[in-house]
């Protein structure tokens, strides 16, 4: 979509400094940009970048100058540029249609506006919402059922009875709902647990590629409204994930663990089983929660065993000088012996 510089400064609540009839187009880097692309600047250290950029409009904070270019001034330049590519960005408009190669039972119900891909697998039963979008290879098992102007990327699985809210978006090769890693040692072997809880997931939710989301075993797991998952997670049964909480790449969450809302997790981060992440609580990357811990409100966490942010870089700070510290131990022994 074009705009003018005018009319998109109106969208986002900008201060306009410059013409207001500068044509945009698209964003993009500062070095990859065209006249018609939109950039930002958040910090002084990339000014040299857009000052040389031939993008003619800039968004940046409040009180920033830069010569001969239109300049949207807004607090948080990263946020507003993430809203104006919203609008800008061209977005693929499907059909609504079923491709012949679809097999899809008499017995689901599918909405106006709704595009079926080639291959997808649609069962007994599945509720498809309006505008929703299910691409090639897409399996819905019995009794699933997809919000409204959902997209399913292609080859994405749910098991029977999952659950998705509206405008839910799932990238390719994810599993929704499979059986959670439940067993119990009797009489010399491991006897699986039931797994026939549900899975639901609200809405404004987006998950990555290669993620899996277990089923709960009795109960219910549940990722929150406008909650993002990162590619290559994995969370277990019963788990409870708050609105607006983040999973970055390769976290995996152990069964039964809730945590609030606004919670932010590093990546190949391993939380043990009923842990407990309150609101607004950070968890660096790689960090380990030991299973039934709990990690308060507002606080950031690092390290394995997790602990405060201070007490870790601290004993990291220390785990540093260990070779330095050795040494001078062996110095003190040596010493110690040829004065014997």
């Amino acid at each position: 979509m074009t705009c003018t510089a005018g009319e998109l400064a109106q969208h986002l609540g900008a201060t306009l400094e410059g013409d207001a009839l500068a044509t945009i187009s698209g964003v993009a880097s500062p070095e990859l940009a065209r006249t018609g692309d939109l950039i930002y600047l958040d910090s002084p250290r990339h000014r040299a970048r857009a000052e040389s950029s031939v993008a003619q409009c800039v968004i940046a904070k409040p009180g920033v100058r830069l010569a001969r270019k239109t300049i949207l001034h807004v607090s948080e330049p990263k946020f507003a540029f993430a809203k104006a590519a919203d609008r800008l960005l061209p977005k693929h408009n499907f059909p609504s249609a079923i491709h012949p190669t679809a097999i899809v039972s008499p017995g689901a119900k599918i909405a106006k506006g709704v595009f079926v891909g080639p291959y997808v697998v649609v069962e007994e039963e599945t509720e498809i919402g309006q505008g929703t979008v299910i691409e090639a290879f897409c399996f819905l098992g019995r009794g699933s059922r997809v919000g409204k102007n959902c997209r399913l990327h292609p080859r994405i699985t749910l098991y029977a009875g999952s659950r998705l809210g509206d405008r839910v978006e799932v990238h390719s090769g994810t599993v929704i709902g499979s059986d959670g890693f439940g067993y119990v040692f009797g009489e010399g072997r491991h006897w699986k647990f039931p797994q026939i809880g549900k899975i639901e997931i609200g809405d404004d939710v987006e998950i990555g590629s290669n993620t899996t989301i277990d089923r709960g075993a009795l109960g219910v797991t549940h990722v929150g409204s406008g909650a993002k998952i990162d590619n290559l997670v994995q969370i277990a049964h019963n788990v409870e994930i708050g609105e607006h909480s983040i999973l970055a790449a390769q976290t995996g969450v152990s069964g039964s663990s809730t945590l609030g809302k606004n919670v932010v997790v590093g990546g190949q981060a391993g939380l043990g089983d009923h842990c407990t992440i309150e609101d607004g609580a950070m968890v660096g990357g790689q960090a380990g929660i030991l299973p039934g811990k709990v990690v308060r409100a507002g606080q950031t966490v690092w390290g394995t065993p997790a602990r405060s942010l201070e007490k870790f870089k601290e004993q990291f700070a220390w785990s540093a000088r260990v070779p330095e510290l050795a040494a001078r131990v062996r110095k003190m022994e040596e010493d110690t012996s040829r004065r014997k």
